[in-house]
């Protein structure tokens, strides 16, 4: 039986695609092959890649001014990769909303002067800085945000506009609202949140920006070599990259990202508005800061947040533990959670509210 996997990553695939998946898994594109099995040099895989690149061009509207890359390992590794290919005169500016947002910039103080410009941390990283009162440095190669925060459950309404290029990490909520691509320098993406299978993150650059990558930078972290390469320097994560491509065609049969912030932002609201009529569940989370995908919640004891845990996954709602760092619950609705899903949620949280209040 499918069960609602709430899982902030590796997280929940539309059905649809699985099974797409399953289908081709023994004979991909009549090769008499699996794509696992396939080499990244055949010419049905590389059209994979192609496509892939195509239909994330079509959602993301990325100019062609802008590179596409896939590349391996999640999206922590490029916290080194940025430095290494933007970072020119040692000096970079970020902002810290959440672990990951402070593990970027303290990678990034490893290769240079990576400067801390703005924390929510003060508050336990339950709001977002006001981006027009931070004292950006004019001298920064680049400034680094972490657009969307999986722990703790906050993301940037506006993002900052600066001189120095921009650089997100939107690994928890790629795809799941329009941005102007044109705004940033660079968007990365770990896809196991909200795209594919761990194993492959985006990479969406402004060609200019990475022609000099530092003298130290290893080759396989150049955006350029990848880039020359398309995505085909060396063997890439072929099967998470097919998946990717599978979800790209049903997003865009679906309306593209216009359509599905509208469902996002409709589920949120299911679950905000529940959580906040509620006198047994609370959210800490500033309102105009909370994310659409990631939503932390609590009982009024921790006893009662593992007894909720607990009976939820036998009820077939899995993976709501929240992180150690926060503690309670964590519903991770991302693009391929139904409203149905969310709906059902909600009715085992009034359920347990009524037989432990």
């Amino acid at each position: 039986m499918r069960v609602y996997n709430f899982s902030a990553g590796p997280s929940m695939l539309p059905l649809e695609v699985l099974e797409e998946a399953q289908k081709e898994l023994l004979d991909f594109a009549g090769t008499g092959m699996s794509v696992c099995e396939i080499s990244h040099r055949d010419k049905a895989f590389s059209a994979v890649v192609e496509e892939a690149e195509a239909n994330l061009r079509k959602l993301m509207n990325i100019p062609d001014s802008y590179c596409v890359l896939f590349v391996q390992g999640g999206a922590s590794q490029q916290f080194a990769a940025v430095p290494l290919n933007l970072m020119h005169t040692g000096k970079a500016d970020y902002i810290v909303t959440g672990n990951f947002a402070k593990k970027a910039w303290q990678e990034g103080k490893i290769f240079g002067e990576a400067r801390c410009v703005a924390s929510s941390e003060d508050k336990t990283y339950t709001y977002i800085p006001d981006v027009d009162k931070i004292a950006f440095n004019d001298d920064a190669d680049y400034v680094h945000i972490c657009s969307n925060n999986t722990i703790f459950g906050t993301r940037y309404i506006r993002f900052p506009e600066v001189k120095a290029p921009l650089v997100a990490d939107m690994s928890s909520e790629i795809l799941s609202r329009e941005v102007d691509v044109t705004k940033f320098g660079v968007i990365y993406a770990g896809a196991q949140k909200n795209v594919a299978p761990a194993g492959v993150t985006i990479v969406i650059a402004r060609r200019d920006l990475i022609e000099d990558p530092l003298p130290g930078c290893p080759t396989m972290l150049k955006w350029k070599t990848q880039a020359d390469n398309g995505s085909l320097y060396n063997t890439p994560p072929c099967f998470p990259i097919y998946i990717a491509n599978l979800v790209f065609r049903r997003l865009l049969k679906l309306g593209g990202v216009k359509e599905i912030s509208k469902v996002n932002e409709y589920k949120a609201g299911l679950l905000y508005d529940f959580i906040d009529n509620s006198k047994f569940y609370t959210n800490s989370v500033q309102k105009e800061y909370r994310s659409v995908m990631n939503v932390p919640f609590v009982t009024p004891s921790k006893e009662l947040d593992e007894k909720f845990v607990k009976e939820s996954k036998a009820a077939g709602l899995v993976s709501l533990k929240g992180h150690r760092l926060v503690g309670g619950m964590r519903a991770s609705i991302y693009n391929a959670m139904p409203v149905e899903g969310v709906q059902a949620l909600i009715a085992f949280m009034k359920k347990f509210e009524q037989e432990n209040a």
